[in-house]
């Protein structure tokens, strides 16, 4: 009987489940016939099921994964790798190294540094071409030419990235960058790191490398390194030539306090070693002259009696270049000084002369006197002297020699009639910078007529002034009509305003306390769309602490004559700057701030490619051919008088000469 009843319920259980599954199939069935989207909206529920809850459901067994929606837009990385895999270059697409150097020289030679650039970061790895490291170092070397250190750098980390190998150019290229960096901070720590990346590696720099890193460590204002780097060249045989000198003398220049006490040293052991100075040499002593001082007295004093003690005991102390120890160092600022006798060149009568291998002081009285431009060249004899003593050398004298002494000559007109004089015997063709040294020399001496007069010079020389002209005709512009004469000159001839000439005009107008001149200068910005400068706000921002000093003058003293007239000018042109700086976006920013906003990144130049207008070089043969040279007209220096007065524009007259 038992075993009946459990049988009996055994059937009834499975038929149970049996009929439970084939419902379960169906309903399954039943899901699988519906549409798609019913369907997709069936697992975005169930996908939307909590996962505590469904974690404790029996029903419920969850999904392999989650579903995620498809990315609405491509993966970059994933359309660079497929057209890299897709798009390979034929054959015929691919150039030679020598083709890809090509094209950066040519790039290189026309200022385009991004197209050069980018022929190895794009051209190239669109074509499958690995560069070499003559195709790197062609683009550090631009760059460093051009002042971009921070690409230089990128580029040799690449290069050793690559596996390549660095040479010796690409040590010097690198130096130079760091040499015409923008940023002195800049160039000199990146100086420092890459010498100590030459002394761990242990690499021995040559001539070049030398040259560049005095010329970096000089130009970045580093003196004391620039002369040890010397010292070494000496002290390992190595040759110092004229270059080296030079770069001595570029370091020098960057110090403007005691810079021109560093020339003299330098130029005199360039005496003692028996080098010989070459053109560029007279050029940056000249240029020490014109931005250098002398420094403290005493230690001047003593740097003199050193110059003058050892060029009379020159045969005794000559320094050899093979030989042993050196009496003094290219370090050392002052020596001990000799006590012995100078009586006879201290007491020599005459113009003082530094500049020769026989040094004396002349008739000078003192030190102390010396403190122009003008008065340091006395002290190398002037330019009588330093035009004998290029011919001593065997240094012809080219125009930026003369555009050199131009610019330290006594501000007359007889120290202006004798250079032009001695152009004229020289046979040399003035060029545009020239006579553009001539018009600010003349303007900042307030001598704005006979600024004007070295255009008709400029006409008898058959030249065209060019941006740079306009821009020092400006200094003389003190009133408005005379401003507004000088923008209708630059528009007949086609030159387009910048901010730097109405920086000028604004100085002036400053100058001479014009509201209505400074507020036209505004307006003209504002119709130009031209950026102003740092120098263009520091302008208006003296201005206009002399205007508040002026005006709280006036409120203490209410019955001063022009008080209401000021007051009037003033207000008009306190709200005037108000809306400039506002439409400027510059409105209640300190000077500081403001400054910081126009100032331009030095770089910012070589981000972008060159714009349009540059035609490039038709036939690659005479990409390297030289131009036919023509004679240039010159000027007859007798249509200036040394007294002053000058002769009528009819009156220049034109000398023709056949060389170049």
């Amino acid at each position: 009987m038992s075993s009946i009843v459990f049988n009996t319920l055994r059937t009834y259980c499975l038929s149970g489940f049996r009929t439970r599954l084939l419902q379960r199939q169906l309903f399954i069935t039943r899901a699988l016939r519906v549409s798609p989207a019913a369907g997709f909206a069936h697992r975005k529920a169930k996908d939307e099921f909590p996962q505590l809850e469904a974690a404790h459901s029996a029903d419920y067994f969850g999904t392999l994964s989650p579903q995620v929606d498809g990315p609405e837009t491509p993966d970059e990385g994933d359309l660079r790798e497929e057209d890299y895999l897709q798009n390979i270059p034929s054959p015929g697409q691919k150039l030679s190294v020598r083709q890809y150097a090509d094209m950066i020289k040519d790039h290189l030679k026309n200022n385009r540094i991004r197209e050069a650039l980018d022929v190895v970061e794009v051209r190239m790895k669109r074509d499958r071409v690995k560069p070499v490291n003559y195709h790197f170092n062609l683009l550090i070397g631009g760059c460093a030419r051009v002042g971009y250190s921070k690409k230089a750098f990128q580029l040799y980390n690449k290069m050793k990235q690559h596996g390549l190998k660095v040479t010796g150019g690409t040590y010097t290229s690198l130096f130079n960058a760091c040499a015409t960096s923008p940023f002195l901070g800049d160039g000199l720590g990146r100086a420092n790191g890459l010498r100590e990346l030459m002394l761990e590696k242990g690499y021995e720099p040559n001539e070049s490398n030398y040259n560049a890193m005095i010329k970096a460590y000089g130009r970045c204002g580093d003196l004391k390194t620039a002369f040890q780097l010397a010292d070494e060249m000496v002290a390992r045989r190595l040759n110092v030539a004229t270059d080296t000198f030079n770069f001595l003398l570029q370091a020098c220049i960057s110090d403007r306090e005691y810079g021109f006490r560093h020339a003299l040293l330098v130029w005199h052991r360039m005496h003692r070693m028996r080098i010989s100075p070459d053109r560029y040499s007279f050029n940056l002593l000249l240029r020490s002259v014109r931005d250098c001082h002398l420094g403290d007295l005493e230690t001047t004093e003593q740097v003199i009696g050193q110059i003058l003690s050892q060029s009379i005991a020159a045969g005794q102390q000559q320094q050899q270049l093979t030989g042993g120890a050196a009496e003094g160092t290219l370090a050392a600022v002052a020596g001990d000084g000799d006590s012995r006798e100078l009586t006879e060149r201290l007491n020599h009568e005459g113009v003082p002369d530094l500049l020769s291998a026989s040094p004396h002081l002349g008739s000078l009285v003192k030190l102390g006197e010396v403190r122009k431009a003008e008065d340091r060249l006395l002290l190398l004899g002037g330019t009588t002297n330093v035009l004998a003593e290029m011919k001593r050398y065997n240094v012809e004298p080219d125009i930026r020699t003369m555009t050199e002494l131009l610019d330290v000559i006594p501000p007359t007109y007889a120290a202006e009639k004798l250079l032009l004089t001695t152009i004229k015997q020289l046979k040399l063709a003035c060029d545009i910078d020239f006579f553009n040294v001539l018009i600010k020399k003349r303007s900042m001496r307030f001598d704005y007529e006979g600024a004007k007069d070295v255009l008709y010079m400029i006409e008898a020389a058959n030249l065209e002034p060019d941006i740079v002209t306009y821009g020092v005709l400006a200094l003389g512009c003190t009133t408005q009509d005379e401003a507004r004469a000088l923008l209708r000159t630059m528009e007949q001839a086609g030159v387009r305003m910048n901010i730097q000439i109405l920086g000028a005009m604004l100085r002036q107008g400053c100058a001479k306390h014009n509201f209505r001149y400074v507020t036209e200068v505004l307006s003209i910005a504002k119709r130009e769309r031209l950026k102003p400068n740092e120098p263009f706000l520091r302008h208006l921002d003296e201005f206009g602490k002399v205007c508040e000093k002026r005006d709280r003058e006036f409120d203490a003293k209410p019955r001063k004559k022009g008080r209401d007239e000021f007051k009037a000018e003033y207000n008009r042109f306190r709200m005037q700057l108000d809306a400039w700086r506002e439409h400027m976006g510059l409105h209640g920013l300190a000077l500081e701030q403001a400054a910081g906003i126009v100032r331009e990144h030095p770089w910012e130049q070589f981000q972008q490619p060159q714009p349009d207008g540059f035609e490039p070089v038709k036939n690659p043969k005479l990409r390297h051919a030289r131009k036919k040279q023509h004679s240039i007209r010159r000027v007859d220096v007798e249509a200036i008088d040394s007294d002053g007065e000058r002769e009528p524009p009819g009156g220049v007259r034109l000398v023709r000469d056949g060389t170049q």
